[in-house]
This record gives C-alpha cells, sequence and structure tokens, in this order.
C-alpha cells in the first residue's frame, strides 16, 4: 500500500492566493505563481518536500498570468499582465528580461522540444519567437512576429523526427552497448546529462485563437489555418504516435485531425462529448489515446480516440467522498500509470491504471483503473498537477499548495510484534502473545520502521526514535538525530549504516561499535536480522553478515562480491539471512532497477550459490573453490510449473527454523514495468492485480535442495506479507477489510495471520508439537511417508492426521489414507473410500478422499486429470456448483447434459427461482410434466406459460385439467390444439354428438377415435358403421366378428384378406363351413399359408387356376411330397416348364433333367443353376454331382448352348469337354482365357490349333498366343511346323526373307527339342528344315553383298536358280525379279528381257504382278522395241513386313527362352 505525504510550501509571508502551479519536466522544482491584494503578483519555486528555494521569489506590482519551466534546464519563463516577459534561471539566480514588445495579458508562452526557442502570445494576437542562450537571454531580435489580431490562447509544438546521433545511439543500446544502455539510464546518466534531439530545433507549432480558429506555423514563419471550430477552444493536443490533432472547444466538441508533413490537417472524426458546457473543464491526453474530462460533475468522463468508447469514473463512498461531491481538476502521470483528482470538497482520488498494451487489453474500460488511497486536504482544489521524474504531485487549493509525495507503507514482523504505518505520521503496533494493540502518532513523517519485543524504532532519514512497552503504554525510550536510509535492531543495540561503516548505537544514539567496509566494498544500504545474525548489503553488491550473540557484533561471513557469484548480476534489491546464519537470500534488480525473476541464495558453510529462477523454473548452483579457483556449474529444472512465469518481489526466513523459506510472488505481465524504489511486492493498489500474487514456501536443505512446501494466491484482504513464524504467516490488512480468510483472528485491526497448511488446527500448539509438525511438513516435502509417520506418531490429535490425510491427497497414498481416516474417526469418509475403490483410475479414488477432506479444488484437477468429468460434474452438483457443473456438462459429458439441467431446475425450484427453473426445466425436456407439477397451484401462470410454449403435450394435460373441471368446452379447445382426436370423439361421443365424432374421425383417420367410435355404433346395433370405423382402427378381428354374426360375407372376405393370418384361417373355416364361395376359402387358406389345407380343397373342388397361384408361392421350404404332388398335377396338365421348377424346389434334379430331356425342353442358365448341387450338399455324393453336372452339360452340348455346356462341365471337372464345348461356341476370347486358367497341356494344344484356323497372320496377339500355347503345351513339334508356316507367309505375303529364315531357324530349334515318336520322320523334317534354311540364307546374302559385289550376287541368283528344291521355298518370281531388275538398271536390255521370258514360262502370269511391276516390263520391252502384248494389272499389298515386326521379335524372344 502506497502513502502520500503531503507537505504544504513553505510560502513567504507576503505571498497569499496561489494562481498558477508549474512542475519542472526533470527536476523536483515546483513554480508558484501567487496574487497578492498588497503586492501584486509574485513567483516562487519550491523543492519536492515544500521548502522554498532561497532568492527565487519574483514581485512585480501585477499578476502573473502565464508559467513555463525550460524543458531541460532549470529555467523558467514567466509572462505578465502587463506584456513583460521574465527569464529567471534559478542556476545563477538571474532575471533576464524579454525585449518589451506585448502590451497587454501574456496568454500563450512555450518553450521549444529543444529549449533554444520561447513562443509568447498576448491577449491582442501579437505572436513572437524568440531564440534565447542556455542562460536563457534573449539572442537579438524575435525569429517570428505575427499580429493575428485576436487573442491567441493555446500553442502546441510539434516535435521533429529523432535526430541521426539519437537513432544510433539506439541501435547500439539494442546490440548491448552498455554506454548506450547507461545513457538511455536517468538513474545511471544524472539528470543533467541529456540525448540531442538532432540538427531539427522543431520550430513548427500550432497555435489557436479564441475565435476557435488553429493555425500552423511551419519552420518558415509561414501561417496557416488548418482548423476551425464554432466556439473558443478549450485544450490543445498533438499526438506524436498518430500525428495527429485534438482539439476540444468550449462546447466540449471534439475534432481529430490527421496532419500532413507539410502541415495540412484533415479532420477525421467529430464527436460531441458528454457533460455540462459553460464552465471550466480540464482535459488530460492518456498515452495518446484516452481523454480525460473534469468539469465540475462528482465523474469524470474518458473518451477512447481509438476504440470509440467512453465511460466514467467516481471516487468510492466507502473512502470517505460524499455523493454530490464535484470533481473540478485531472492530471495523469505516465510514468506511474496515475490518475488523480482534485475534489471541490479537499480531496485528491487517485487511480492506477492496470498494465499491459492497449492493444492486448487486460480490462475494458473501467475496470481498466483500480482506486487508490485517497488523500484528504482542506479548501476547494482547483489545480492539481504532476511533475518531475520523480513523480510529485501538486495541489492548489486556492489558500495553498500542497506537495504529495508517495511513499510506501512501512511494516515490521519481528518476535511476535508487528508495526503496520496507517498514515504518514501513525503507526498500529501490536504485540500478537498478548493480543494487545496499540497506536503510536508520531511528529515526523515516518519512512521506516523496525521492531523488537523490547522495542519499536522509528525514523525518517534525518531523525530516529526508539520506543518501548511500558504498562500499557509505548514510552519514548531515546531520541536521536542520524541521516540513515536504514535502521536494524538486536536486543539494546540499534544498527544503522554511514557510508562506508554501520554504527552500532545504544536506543539514545551513543555509538558503541563500528563495523567498517573498504571503499571496494561499498557503502552499506541493507539490513536485515534474523535470530542473532545482521547481515549487510552495499551499494556495490557486496555483503557480508556479523553474529550478534555475543557482547560484540563478530564476521560470521567475510565479504562476497555478487558480481563475483554471479556473472551479470545487474544490483540487489534486499536480501535476507536464515535464523542459523547458515544461508543469505538476495533478491536481484535489473539495470532499470525493475525486479529480476531469480533469487540467490549463498550458503556460507559450503561457499556456494545457487540462483532460482521463477520465470524458467531453473536452479542454478554455481561452486566457487577458493584455493584454485576454478568454478563448477549445475543446474536442473524445478518441474513444478507453479513456478514459472513469475517475479518474486518480497522474501523472508522463519524465525526459528532456518531451513523454512517463503517468498511473495507475482505472475509476470506483458508491458508491466515494476519497479523497486519502494521494497514492496505490489498491492491491489498497484498495477499488478492482487489475484496475480502467490505465496510460496520452501523447505531449503544441502542434502534435498529446494522442496516447495506450499503454495497459494495471497488472500484478497490482505495487502502484502509481513513476516513467517511457525505456525502462521503474517499479513498486513487492507484498510477496512474484513478478515475473512484467518483461520485464527489474530486479534490485530492491521494485521492478519493464517496458519501454514499442516497446522491447521494446531495454531496454539507447544513449541514440541511445533516441531513434531515441521518434521512432518518437511518429510512430506521430501516424500519420506515413513519419517513422517515416525514425526506425528506421538501426537494425538485429529488435526494432525487430517493434515497427514491431506498430504495423502497429494502423494496419492490411499493406504496411508485409511490409516489416517481410522485414527481422525472419519467413518463416513472410510466408507466413501472403499466404495470408490471400483473407480478404476487412480487419480479418481484419491479425488474422493479429497472430497471427504474438504479439498474440494484439488479433487477437481484430480478428476480433470483422469478424465472422469461424470463424476466432476457430480462434484460441482453436491457442491451447489451449477454453473461449472453445467458448462462441464455441454463440454465434456454430454451424456448426463440433460440430468445436470434437470437437477439444476431441481435445484432453482427449490431456491424459489421458478423462472430459472423453468428454463432448465426445458433444456432438460422434462417441462411437459415437471412445469405443471411446479406451477399446479398458480393456475394462471401456468395456462400463460401452456399458450405462450404452444406445446401438444402440454395442451393435452391442460385440456384434461379442464375435462375433470367439468369445462367441456374448454377442453374441446385445447384438445383441438393438441391435435387429439381420441379425447375430441370420446367428449363428442359423451355429449351425444355422434356426428361430429364421426366427422373428426373420419378426417383424422386417428385408429383411437375410429375404434371408440365403432363401439359406440356396435352399442348402438349400427353395424355398417361398426364394421367401417372398426376397419379404419386396423381393429380387423373385432370387424369380421361382426361381420360373420351379420352374414356381411362380401365385406367377409376384404376384411380377412386385410387382417392376420389368423383372422383369414377363421374365415376361411366359416367359408368351408357354409359350403359355399369356395374358392375364397381356398384364398384365404393360402394367403394365411397354410397350402396343405389350400391344395386339398382346390384339388378336391378341382380349381386349378388356383392350384397355379398356390404353386408359384410353392419353393424348396415347402413340404416335399406336396411339391411332388402338385408337379403331377402340372404334369398331366401338360405344364411340363411349371412341373420341373416343382421337381427342382423338391430336389428331384434327375427327374426333373428326364423331364427336360423327355420333352425337348430347352435348359436355361436358372434352370441349369437349380439343378447344380453345391459342394457341400448332402443331397447327393459327390459323383453323383459329377454325374448330375456332365449330365446337363451333354444336354445343353445337344442344345447348342455351348457356353452353359462349358461351365457344367467346368463345374464337373470335367475341362477337356468344357474346352471342347467351348472350341464350339468359337469364341476367341473365351478360349484364350480358359486355356490360360485352365493350366492343362492337352487344352493349351487345343487352343493353339483352333487359333491356327483363324487369320493369325493378320492378328498379332492370336499369333503370339499361339506361340505361348504351343510353348506352354510341349507341343515343340507343332510348334516348329508352325514357325514353318510363318516363315512360308514371310516369303509368299512379305518377301522378307530375313524374317523368314529367323522362323526357320526357330522351326529347326523347336523340332530339334521335340520329342519325336519316329525318329525317322524327325530327321527327314530336320533335313528338309535345313535345306531351306541353306536356300534362304544363299538369297539372303545375294541381295546384301549385290551393292558391293553385284556380278557376284547375280551369279549366286542364277546358281539358285538351277536348285531342284528352290520352288518349295523360295519364290522363282523373287529371284527372276531381281536378275531383272539388275540387267535393267545396267541396260543390258537382252539379258533382261531373256529372264523375264524364262520367269513367264516357269510363274504363272497372273502371279508376275508379285514380282515385277508393269513399270519395269515397260521398260524392258521399250529398251528393246519390243511392242507389249498384254499388261498385268499392277497388285499392291497393303501390308508391308513391318506390321511384323513386333510380333516376330517375341516370337523367336519366347522360342529361344524355351528349355
Amino acid at each position: 500500500m502506497a502513502l502520500y505525504f503531503d507537505h504544504p510550501i513553505e510560502a513567504p509571508d507576503s505571498v497569499e492566493s496561489p494562481s498558477h502551479i508549474h512542475w519542472h519536466p526533470v527536476h523536483p522544482f515546483l513554480a508558484v505563481a501567487s496574487v497578492s491584494r498588497i503586492a501584486g503578483g509574485s513567483v516562487d519555486i519550491y523543492l519536492e518536500q515544500g521548502e522554498h528555494v532561497s532568492d527565487t521569489h519574483i514581485e512585480r506590482s501585477f499578476r502573473v498570468t502565464s508559467l513555463c519551466w525550460h524543458p531541460t534546464r532549470p529555467i523558467l519563463a514567466v509572462g505578465w499582465e502587463t506584456g513583460e516577459v521574465t527569464v529567471f534561471n534559478k542556476q545563477d539566480k538571474e532575471q533576464h528580461a524579454v525585449p518589451p514588445t506585448h502590451t497587454t495579458d501574456i496568454t500563450v508562452l512555450k518553450w521549444s522540444p529543444n529549449g533554444n526557442c520561447l513562443v509568447s502570445g498576448d491577449r491582442l494576437g501579437v505572436l513572437l519567437l524568440w531564440r534565447l542562450d542556455q542562460r536563457g537571454r534573449v539572442q537579438g531580435m524575435p525569429l517570428l512576429k505575427h499580429d493575428h489580431g485576436k487573442p491567441l490562447t493555446h500553442c502546441i509544438f510539434r516535435l521533429p523526427p529523432p535526430g541521426e546521433d539519437l537513432v544510433q545511439l539506439a541501435k547500439a543500446a539494442v546490440s548491448g552497448d552498455e554506454r548506450a544502455l547507461d545513457m538511455f539510464n536517468w538513474r545511471k546518466s544524472g539528470f543533467g546529462s541529456f540525448l540531442k534531439m538532432g540538427s531539427q530545433e522543431g520550430l513548427s507549432f500550432f497555435v489557436s485563437l479564441m475565435d476557435g480558429t488553429v493555425l500552423y506555423v511551419d519552420e518558415k514563419g509561414k501561417s496557416t489555418q488548418v482548423a476551425s471550430t464554432d466556439s473558443s477552444i478549450q485544450t490543445l493536443f498533438y499526438i506524436e504516435k498518430r500525428e495527429a490533432l485534438v482539439v476540444v472547444t468550449q462546447n466540449l466538441l471534439l475534432s481529430l485531425y490527421v496532419v500532413r508533413p507539410e502541415g495540412k490537417a484533415e479532420e477525421v472524426m467529430k464527436v460531441k462529448l458528454s457533460g455540462k458546457t459553460g464552465c471550466r473543464a480540464d482535459i488530460a491526453l492518456i498515452e495518446g489515446s484516452v481523454l480525460v474530462t473534469a468539469i465540475g460533475e462528482p465523474v469524470l468522463r474518458f473518451w477512447d480516440l481509438e476504440g470509440g468508447e467512453n465511460y466514467m469514473l467516481s471516487p468510492a463512498e466507502k473512502f470517505g467522498f460524499e455523493k454530490a461531491e464535484n470533481i473540478n481538476c485531472v492530471s495523469y502521470c505516465k510514468t506511474k500509470g496515475l490518475l488523480a483528482a482534485g475534489t471541490d470538497k479537499g480531496r485528491v482520488a487517485i487511480w492506477r491504471k492496470l498494465p499491459g498494451p492497449q492493444s492486448s487489453r487486460v480490462a475494458e474500460g473501467k475496470d481498466r483503473w483500480i482506486f487508490q488511497t485517497p488523500s484528504e486536504l482542506e479548501g476547494n482544489i482547483t489545480q492539481i498537477k504532476w511533475g518531475s521524474r520523480k513523480s510529485l504531485l501538486a495541489v492548489n487549493n486556492m489558500s495553498s499548495v500542497v506537495i504529495l509525495s508517495e511513499q510506501a507503507m512501512s511494516s515490521h514482523f519481528h518476535q511476535q510484534v508487528a508495526v503496520v504505518q496507517t498514515s504518514p505520521s501513525l503507526l498500529s503496533v501490536s504485540f500478537l502473545s498478548t493480543g494487545v494493540t496499540h497506536s503510536l502518532r508520531i511528529d515526523m513523517h515516518v519512512s521506516g520502521v523496525f521492531t523488537t519485543k523490547d522495542a519499536i524504532a522509528v525514523w525518517n532519514g534525518k531523525q530516529v526514535m526508539v520506543f518501548e512497552p511500558s504498562g500499557g503504554t509505548l514510552r519514548n525510550a531515546g531520541t536521536f538525530l542520524c541521516e540513515t536510509p536504514v535502521l536494524a535492531m538486536h536486543e539494546d543495540n540499534v544498527y544503522t549504516v554511514e557510508p562506508n561503516r554501520v554504527q552500532v548505537r545504544t536506543w539514545q544514539g551513543t555509538v558503541k561499535q563500528l563495523l567498517l567496509f573498504s571503499e571496494a566494498e561499498g557503502s552499506p544500504c541493507f539490513l536485515d536480522i534474523c535470530g542473532n545474525f545482521l547481515v549487510v548489503g552495499t551499494d556495490l553488491a557486496h555483503f557480508k553478515s556479523f553474529d550478534l550473540s555475543r557482547r560484540e557484533a563478530k564476521v560470521h561471513c567475510s565479504d562476497k562480491n555478487l558480481a563475483a557469484l554471479i556473472p551479470g548480476a545487474a544490483g540487489v534489491a534486499s536480501l535476507r539471512c536464515n535464523a542459523s546464519g547458515s544461508r543469505i537470500s538476495i533478491l536481484l534488480s535489473k539495470v532499470d532497477n525493475s525486479p529480476d525473476s531469480k533469487i540467490c541464495f549463498y550458503d556460507v558453510e559450503m561457499d556456494t550459490m545457487t540462483i532460482l529462477d521463477f520465470k524458467t523454473g531453473q536452479i542454478n548452483r554455481r561452486e566457487e573453490l577458493s584455493f584454485n579457483g576454478q568454478e563448477t556449474k549445475k543446474s536442473h529444472t524445478f518441474v513444478d510449473e507453479r513456478l514459472m512465469d513469475l517475479i518474486p518481489v518480497n522474501h523472508l526466513w522463519d524465525q526459528n527454523d532456518p531451513r523454512l523459506f517463503v517468498c511473495e510472488a507475482v505472475r509476470e505481465a506483458p508491458g508491466a514495468q515494476l519497479q523497486f524504489g519502494d521494497k514492496k511486492p505490489p498491492t491491489e493498489d498497484s498495477p499488478v492485480p492482487t489475484a496475480d500474487v502467490l505465496i510460496l514456501s520452501f523447505f531449503i536443505t544441502e542434502e534435498h535442495g529446494f522442496l516447495l512446501q506450499d503454495s497459494f494466491p495471497r488472500p484478497p484482504t490482505y495487502q502484502n506479507l509481513l513476516g513467517i513464524e511457525a505456525p502462521h504467516y503474517y499479513f498486513t490488512r487492507k484498510p477496512g477489510e474484513a478478515d475473512r480468510e484467518d483461520q485464527v483472528d489474530s486479534g490485530c485491526p492491521c494485521v492478519g495471520r493464517r496458519p501454514l497448511r499442516d497446522f491447521i488446527g494446531l495454531e496454539g500448539c507447544d513449541k514440541p508439537t511445533r516441531d513434531a509438525m515441521l518434521q512432518f511438513s518437511f518429510f512430506v516435502a521430501v516424500g519420506d511417508m515413513d519419517e513422517a509417520f515416525k514425526s506425528i506418531k506421538l501426537i494425538k490429535s485429529e488435526a494432525v492426521w487430517e493434515n497427514m490425510a491431506r498430504m495423502c491427497v497429494k502423494t496419492q497414498r490411499l493406504d496411508v489414507a485409511k490409516v489416517c481416516l481410522g485414527n481422525m474417526g472419519h467413518a463416513r469418509g472410510a466408507r466413501a473410500l472403499r466404495e470408490a475403490e471400483q473407480e478404476p483410475e487412480l487419480e479418481a479414488r484419491v479425488a474422493m478422499l479429497a472430497i471427504q477432506l474438504g479439498m474440494l479444488e484439488d479433487a477437481e484437477q484430480l478428476y480433470r486429470k483422469c478424465g472422469r468429468y461424470d463424476l466432476l460434474n457430480k462434484l460441482y452438483q453436491a457442491s451447489d456448483q451449477w454453473q461449472k457443473a453445467v458448462e462441464v456438462a455441454e463440454l465434456h459429458d454430454r451424456i448426463h447434459l440433460r440430468t445436470t439441467y434437470y437437477n439444476y431446475a431441481r435445484h432453482l425450484e427449490a431456491s424459489a427461482d421458478r423462472g430459472l427453473a423453468l428454463s432448465y426445466y426445458e433444456k432438460s425436456d422434462t417441462h411437459r410434466f415437471e412445469v405443471p407439477r411446479m406451477l399446479s397451484e398458480d393456475l394462471q401462470s401456468l395456462e400463460l406459460y401452456i399458450n405462450k410454449m404452444k406445446d401438444k403435450t402440454l395442451w393435452r394435460w391442460w385440456a384434461q385439467y379442464l375435462e375433470s373441471q367439468a369445462e367441456m368446452d374448454a377442453a374441446l379447445h385445447y384438445y383441438e390444439l393438441a391435435q387429439d382426436y381420441f379425447s375430441l370423439v370420446r367428449i363428442y361421443c359423451f355429449q351425444g354428438n355422434i356426428q361430429k365424432a364421426a366427422e373428426i374421425a373420419n378426417e383424422s383417420g386417428n385408429w383411437a377415435a375410429s375404434y371408440h367410435l365403432a363401439r359406440q355404433y356396435e352399442s348402438q346395433e349400427e353395424v355398417r358403421q361398426a364394421v367401417h370405423f372398426y376397419t379404419r382402427a386396423q381393429a380387423f378381428n373385432n370387424a369380421i366378428r361382426l361381420c360373420k354374426e351379420n352374414g356381411l360375407d362380401d365385406q367377409l372376405m376384404n376384411l380377412a384378406l386385410l387382417s392376420s393370418p389368423e383372422d383369414m384361417t377363421e374365415a376361411a373355416l366359416y367359408y368351408e363351413d357354409k359350403g359355399e364361395h369356395m374358392d375364397r376359402a381356398v384364398m384365404l387358406y393360402h394367403k394365411a399359408g397354410h397350402f396343405s389345407k389350400a391344395l386339398e380343397l382346390a384339388f378336391a373342388t378341382q380349381q386349378f387356376v388356383a392350384l397355379q397361384l398356390i404353386a408359384e408361392d410353392l419353393d424348396e421350404r415347402s413340404d416335399p411330397a406336396l411339391l411332388a404332388r402338385c408337379s403331377d398335377f402340372f404334369i398331366e396338365h401338360s405344364q411340363y416348364k411349371k412341373a420341373v421348377e416343382l421337381l427342382l424346389a423338391a430336389k428331384k434334379y434327375h427327374e426333373a433333367l428326364r423331364l427336360c430331356l423327355e420333352q425337348n425342353m430347352t435348359i436355361t442358365e436358372e434352370m441349369a443353376e437349380k439343378m447344380t448341387v453345391s459342394k457341400d450338399s448332402k443331397d447327393l455324393s459327390e459323383e453323383s454331382r459329377r454325374q448330375l453336372l456332365e449330365q446337363i452339360a451333354n444336354c445343353c452340348m445337344r442344345q447348342g448352348n455351348y457356353h452353359l455346356a462349358t461351365k457344367k462341365y467346368t463345374q464337373a471337372g470335367n475341362k477337356l469337354k468344357a474346352m471342347r464345348a467351348l472350341l464350339k461356341s468359337g469364341d476367341t476370347e473365351k478360349i484364350v482365357f480358359f486355356a490360360g486358367v485352365s493350366r492343362q497341356k492337352e487344352i493349351y494344344i487345343m487352343a493353339a490349333n483352333y487359333l491356327q484356323s483363324l487369320d493369325w497372320q493378320k492378328e498379332p496377339e492370336i499369333m503370339k498366343n499361339i506361340i505361348s500355347f504351343y510353348t506352354k503345351g510341349r507341343a515343340l513339334d507343332l510348334l516348329a511346323g508352325f514357325y514353318d508356316a510363318c516363315a512360308q507367309v514371310e516369303i509368299d505375303e512379305y518377301q522378307n526373307y530375313d524374317k523368314a529364315h529367323g522362323a526357320l531357324t526357330e522351326a529347326h530349334k523347336c523340332l530339334s527339342k521335340a520329342k519325336a515318336q519316329s525318329p525317322l520322320d524327325q530327321e527327314t523334317k530336320l533335313a528338309q528344315l535345313q535345306s531351306k534354311m541353306t536356300l534362304v540364307k544363299r538369297f539372303i546374302q545375294a541381295r546384301r553383298m549385290y551393292p558391293e559385289d553385284p556380278k557376284e550376287a547375280v551369279k549366286q541368283c542364277e546358281l539358285l536358280l538351277e536348285e531342284p528344291e528352290l520352288e518349295g521355298t523360295i519364290r522363282m518370281g523373287d529371284v527372276y525379279g531381281f536378275l531383272v531388275q539388275h540387267y535393267l538398271q545396267g541396260e543390258e536390255f537382252h539379258m533382261a528381257y531373256k529372264y523375264l521370258e524364262e520367269m513367264r514360262k516357269r510363274v504363272p502370269s497372273a502371279n508376275m504382278s508379285y514380282y515385277v511391276n508393269q513399270r519395269t516390263v515397260d521398260a524392258v520391252h521399250q529398251g528393246l522395241g519390243i511392242p507389249l502384248m498384254h499388261t498385268v494389272p499392277e497388285r499392291v499389298h497393303p501390308n508391308s513386313a513391318e506390321d511384323h515386326k513386333e510380333v516376330d521379335e517375341e516370337v523367336l524372344e519366347e522360342v529361344e527362352n524355351d528349355p
């Protein structure tokens, strides 16, 4: 909690009413202009605590109208009502007058951003721009002079872009340059060192006139109008990041302009702000996006320029504000995110803005502001201003000015005494052991407190006061002057600090001992005492500890340099030691003074440093060995996610147990800048929300390291952690908050306490019990349950065993939990745990234990972990968390969704929330009966609900209710709405309006209505109507009954056919007994499924048509004897097809086949399939089955159905016959397929032989299959013959002797491999093939050598003609044609003619054109001059040898690969 110390300014006696206040932007200097009835006007400068700065009083006989500080230097510009402008240099205490140019009130006074120029403007519209030197003296004439003729009201500079030096410096800082970082860190660079903004001076600005005009003056001095409003301008803002100008007029009209680089402005928004007009408004701009306005109303009005959102804030009445208290002024501190507002009752209200970037809104609107502790002053506050880098607040209440400085609330806890500061000069001192509380008022503003059981010390940085309890009061035991920022006490000693030393004093201030520090160690600035040990930290990040148990302090831990132990450590924020002095904890800070996420623990005995990083969960241990200077580093991850993304802000050790450590940590928020200036953790008044503050306790030992003992959110009624002393944590309370979280109230209004987790129920235990419980907690944290048992086995307390059982929830030790429940006497819990053993998941069983112990949050987490959302749903319902139960059911447990809705509705009904109960009854779909029950006593509401829902079920329920109340007409209306036709007919029949009832029954077709009406007609003996409505009601048995009783035979037949088989049988018996309409009886027996009875009756009465109809419904499931009888009947009447079907149904396959043969019936595929017996049938043996199939196939062969015959032969296993049948069909495709799947030698040969009968010369695929089949069938002699035929085809058809030779070669190979029955024949055939091959080879060689040796080629051809076997191998015409062509080319026409004539003799003339074309013949005759005798038509062969190239190659390849 932050307090605001009020420092009234120490004004000179001549000063009366302050009129203007103005803070220096950097230094803590406040300029105050005052008005005096006697002296006129004056200006004074004050420091941060209100001290008047000497020699700064400027007085004139006229009033001050404007004040403006230089941006960086301590130079103040003052404007007077006479037009005089004075520049006062505070450092040199000099006044410099600006040349007198203005003649009336100075209304505008503004320094340029770099401080080199000053703008002044007056009420007559004269605007001047002056250049000043570093001491504030005007240099030369004005740079600019404009006379606008109208009063000037506001001036605002347009900032130039950053200079190149700033850009480069920023880049260097990002890259890690320490010097550049220090330049940006004002704490290191100092107040007087500022960055240069570049070469541009930024002399362009906006100025507004009284008539609402806004002008832009550029750097060249050119003035341009950029905006115009309908009334005078109240406020002018320039938003740098958006380059936008915000204008607010006296009429609260907001205009937003986008400014172009050249200065032109374009209006993008115009909005009328809320609030009363005609009075002065104080308007502030928050972070360039939100306008906040104070207009003398009880509220502040906000307008979000980016989101267009508007909202209001008002001070809280619980802090003492009145309802009608008006807010006059407002100011915003960007550094701390504080918004201050002054009221007409003298109070200052302060809100803190939640951290985080605007885009990632932590909260929206008014929820982004948290109300802080207000300050109460006097008078009517008219001005309020934040200023300087120390974020000081100046308040003007017309009679005086007060400076408010923020300071953290001081508090301390030690040895069961707690001191809490409640106001700047008031302390609350609580002796917790006795419950006595004292209020201690001090005559100074307290900046720190320290307490022991014997005394309380307070100080303010200049004076120390020591108080001791005396009787029922606190008396002053000593006061002395000492400028110490920190202080500590131990027994009778007071420890204060001075540069490079710690002074040990008495209570009266006498120095008893000096603890010296060297220059290298630095000056002490941190002190802490725990037990008998003092730890001291210096400003150079060194620390040292002392043993105070003796008369004089002795060094316990020698000087340690934090930078040497932790390289890169920036600085120390605070440090603490434990009760035994063995460990020192150090909270680190970053370079920018923001808190670091690390806590360091120095082990004095082991000389090791361990670092716990709360951001990453890493634990790093550094061991520095002094004898050789080596350093080792060990690290591991602390896996508990609760230690992730946290920033520690406070840390303490237990005052008795040296192992127990507690720290206060906040959840890291993006964009939040925490500061360690107050050395206190964030509270609800600070930027970090309380919900994100955690209290973490650890056991820290050398053997086990860090053991998390407990973690919990800081209770919302508490401010911050004050101390720990088992069995309690101690907290400061928020003012005005009840202590709801205390398990045991401390009895102190400002201090609250909470027991440690394992001490709940043992708050008042003695020391042995406390020590035992601490041991128990330690071993539970270690996970050693056996040692934990030993620690508490002698403690006879149910609370201890309950704590042990609670630990079993964490460790999931159900066996231990059973023992604990037994010692607690918790019978219900033991039973529940035993019943929960049926659950398969361990977490679900442990969750039941947690429920019995009241640990509902743990149970919830366990159920979620194991995915048992059904049990989680039950838990939420049982714990009255219905919204969570509904959410779980909707997202994860939808199978119980309606049940959850229903149970919630029952709960709401019990809670008298009928409206919401209705909604959930509807969601559970139980509203049709639950809502009438719920509203049964409120009939009017029930009727309204029923009419609203328009549900048929509810209408019917309401109609039944009305009927019970004898309101028949209303009941009829609702029955009609519900479309309950049965009830309508019932009531109309009751009323005697049977005609209306009949209309309804006929129109609706409702069975129940028709049945009821039929009963009415039957009772009135209207039989036909009764039969009609029985029929409509599907009550055929009743209709049949009436027909038989009343002789309605015609209707009886139709009704029986519509009814059940039993009714059909009864009707058939009725007809049979009557002896009439026997065809009807047969049909009814047939329809009822009594085929035997129907057939007997049909045979007896010779009803052949009926027999045919019956036979159609007979199948294999019918009686075989019945089937045989029917088949005989059909044979007698020559209906053989039907007879065959019946025989097949009776499984008399041979008789059916014989009947087909005898009557020459064509066997269809359907009949053949019916005759085919499956292999697994037991009716026929396998041999009989094959014989039957072959008989069927033979019959199909005779009938020419070769495909079906093939199928049956195949089913019979006779593939050869199947192939023969298929060959007869001539289906080449199926023949090829069947041969491929049969894989039998004979079938391959049969298929190949068949394919040879086709035109294989023109079908390459057939030729390929022939070769393949002969090869697979091992018929190499046949394959050789086929190759021989191929060779002849190549010669005869294509004259391709090369391929012919190849084919002959393959034929020779095949024949030589074949196993012939007659070797002699085989030798003869091989010799013939060899001869053919030789002749063909000679002819091929003759052709090939012709280009090289034509004579030899011709000679070989002539020799070939003499071969006797030539005609059977090579066509003579080819040889003659070759010779004729040769001699024709050589123009030896006689030789050509000679061979032409020989060819005519030996080759038929019809074939001449095959060998010699007509053009060759003509050329020969023309060469000899012989006339042509006749012409032979030229014959063209469409096929060429190339067409068979691919097939022949495949043929060759397959034969070569054949073994």
